[in-house]
């Protein structure tokens, strides 16, 4: 498996206007001190005259100045920044050596959070873009190609459109994502309409459009998903592939006895059955089915969760809506080490293991490298049926979102609360999950907070020492606080509050590398042609 290594800065600042960030005009904190009054001089007064003149001047066919509007309906939101917290360990008295960190964890990350400021556009001239070139076309390949003798495959997950498996050999370990496209497929027997099959439906490449350009724009943000490459997948389906889906069935059943199969049985593929195959770097375990057992994972799992959606947020407005314990891989990548608790320094950075953040079919994003980019995400809207479920735990946050839309504030709405479309929000105008609301992904933190310490699987001192001190964190994380009571606005504020609590020292958001993996999947002329090069040459 190929692999090269740059080393790259994060955080850069961009020059675009984020549009649309209603949400994220929050009050400043009570212990931030406001801008000292500056005198005018003469040469500053003509030049405003002249600015206000200007402005009296009405340019027609301008843009729609409704980010304007939206903008100030959303100056007075409700979640107000909490106070600085008090420092457990001043990281400016840390002797000790500053413990190891992953990939993740070893980016610059702006933990200032600015407030943008909506402009109205002007009409300006535009440099002609150079024409589109058509992407080249997909290999196709079969599955006997994607899973041959000797190689392995598992199913490991559900996503939104996909099923997932792990697939292993001797070039590596890929995740792949397979979509079913519109194509034919056998219908059911009579035992699987019995046993009530749900059949996920077929997608265009055009849905998952979306998802594809979020997956790569994140692909280079330490604790996202490593992408590798995508191609058609077409045929029946060998038996290992069949097995593996089986099995995954029979598992989730034991675990939710009510549970639908949802995708169709690889025993009804024929031969132009169709699958969009993304191919993705190997993730680790997902948080479901990872044990924690020492305060370090606790530390280290939430905080690279942080840091990681706090870059994605600087880089692409970026909002998972998703992260529940399914989407989120913890692997080791180092040994772990044991904090001495009489000596100050970061919590963060001592139990060897690292994250990757996945699934982005529900999540928001834009490119903002290029000017006036339309943001990419998924209108929640269209089937509210994932605000009235309530088969899950992660089904509350996905109320608490819709709630904050509509009102502008912490708490949420029971399931009978949304079933209205396109119900009006606090602006007055009908929800749009095209705004950037960063204050969902502090949802989804406080969410993995709290399944992670009520699952934790160690010394039930571990989790009470974790809990104590990060206690006035999860008071400003809590969604259920009382009224009033300050939060934080995105994932930025969280990792903002944890390097100024000592928990984190600065020089742990530096640095940091890209990282670039090959497909390990073949077709067969690839895998005879490799088999023939690897083969001893024959003496005359």
């Amino acid at each position: 498996m190929a692999r090269t290594t740059a080393v790259r800065t994060y955080g850069k600042a961009s020059t675009k206007a984020k549009a649309r960030r209603v949400f994220a005009e929050l009050p400043q904190s009570p212990l931030r001190k406001p801008n000292e009054a500056v005198s005018v001089t003469t040469e500053e007064e003509s030049i405003i005259k002249i600015t206000e003149k200007l402005n009296s001047v009405e340019i027609e066919n301008e843009s729609d100045s409704s980010e304007d509007e939206l903008s100030r309906d959303f100056s007075s939101i409700v979640v107000t920044s909490p106070p600085r917290p008090e420092k457990t360990a001043s990281p400016k008295r840390i002797t000790t050596e500053t413990p190891k960190t992953s990939r993740s964890a070893t980016s610059k990350v702006k933990t200032k959070v600015s407030t943008p400021v909506s402009k109205a556009r002007t009409s300006e001239i535009r440099t002609p873009q150079p024409p589109v070139q058509p992407e080249p076309a997909y290999r196709v390949l079969t599955w006997d190609e994607v899973c041959p003798p000797g190689d392995t495959i598992e199913k490991i997950a559900e996503a939104s459109y996909a099923e997932v498996y792990r697939v292993r050999n001797e070039r590596g370990t890929s995740i792949i994502k397979c979509i079913r496209l519109e194509s034919p497929i056998k219908a059911q027997t009579k035992a699987q309409e019995r046993s009530g099959l749900v059949d996920e439906e077929p997608h265009s490449e055009d849905d998952m459009r979306g998802e594809l350009r979020i997956s790569e724009w994140l692909a280079d943000i330490p604790g996202f998903v490593i992408y590798k490459e995508r191609y058609l997948v077409k045929g029946k389906a060998p038996k290992c592939l069949l097995e593996t889906h089986q099995g995954f069935h029979r598992k989730m059943k034991r675990k939710d006895p009510d549970r639908l199969q949802f995708y169709p049985s690889p025993s009804r593929y024929l031969d132009d059955t169709t699958f969009l195959v993304v191919e993705l770097g190997d993730a680790g375990t997902a948080l479901e089915d990872f044990e924690l057992v020492s305060s370090s994972q606790l530390w280290d799992i939430f905080f690279h969760v942080a840091i990681a959606l706090a870059r994605a947020e600087d880089l692409a407005c970026f909002e998972h809506r998703d992260l529940h314990e399914g989407n989120l891989c913890i692997r080791r990548i180092d040994e772990p080490e044991t904090r001495d608790p009489k000596k100050p320094g970061p919590y963060f950075g001592y139990s060897g293991l690292d994250i990757t953040i996945l699934d982005y079919g529900l999540s928001r994003a834009e490119d903002l490298e290029v000017e006036e980019s339309e943001p990419v995400a998924l209108d929640l809207e269209k089937d509210l049926s994932i605000f009235t479920s309530t088969h899950a735990p992660q089904c509350k946050v996905y109320r608490q979102m819709r709630s904050f839309l509509l009102r502008g504030e912490r708490g949420h709405l029971p399931p009978s609360a949304h079933k209205a479309p396109y119900a009006k929000g606090v602006n007055g105008e009908p929800l749009s999950w095209d705004v950037y609301v960063p204050y969902t992904n502090v949802l989804w933190l406080a969410y993995l907070y709290q399944y992670m310490t009520k699952g934790f699987a160690g010394d039930k001192k571990d989790v009470a020492e974790f809990k104590k001190v990060t206690k006035e964190m999860w008071k400003y994380l809590d969604p259920d606080a009382k009224v009033g009571t300050p939060a934080f606005g995105s994932a930025a504020e969280v990792v903002r509050f944890a390097v100024e609590a000592g928990w984190i020292h600065e020089s742990q958001l530096m640095g940091g590398e890209e990282e670039r993996e090959d497909s390990i999947i073949l077709s067969r002329e690839e895998a005879e042609e490799l088999a023939r090069r690897r083969s001893p040459r024959k003496l005359r």
